[in-house]
């Protein structure tokens, strides 16, 4: 079974920047597509972006963090393999739990749905505050 483990998340004030990661262990790691959701206080998980399995070519992002956010991936080694969601220009309505995610392959990302998950994380808070 597929482990995701995220890290990265805490406390940043407008306008600033985080770097969340996505450890994947457990094979076969290139043939999953991997994806980031978020759920806010109060609101439905959304998808907020995605990488597309084996070479990772496409991505896709919600329009409220297109140009904000950039998703990616190192090619997987023996072991594991690291996601990583950029995050810059921080709003307060970003603030929210971030969760990696696994969308068994072959997926190119034409939507970021939770149904589509087959694996998650355990998610990590981020707080955008000044």
């Amino acid at each position: 079974q597929l482990q995701l483990v995220e890290s990265g998340g805490g406390l940043v004030q407008p306008g600033g920047s985080l770097r969340l990661s996505c450890t994947a262990s457990r094979f076969p790691l290139n043939h999953y597509a991997y994806a980031w959701f978020r759920q806010a206080p109060g609101k439905e998980r959304e998808g907020v972006s995605c990488i597309s399995s084996n070479g990772g070519e496409r991505t896709n992002y919600a329009d409220s963090v297109r140009g904000r956010f950039t998703i990616s991936r190192e090619n997987a080694n023996t072991t594991y393999l690291q996601t990583y969601l950029q995050m810059n220009s921080l709003e307060p309505d970003d603030t929210a739990v971030y969760y990696c995610a696994a969308i068994i392959g072959p997926y190119f990302c034409s939507d970021i749905l939770e149904k589509l998950v087959d694996y998650w994380g355990q998610g990590t808070q981020v707080t955008v505050s000044s």
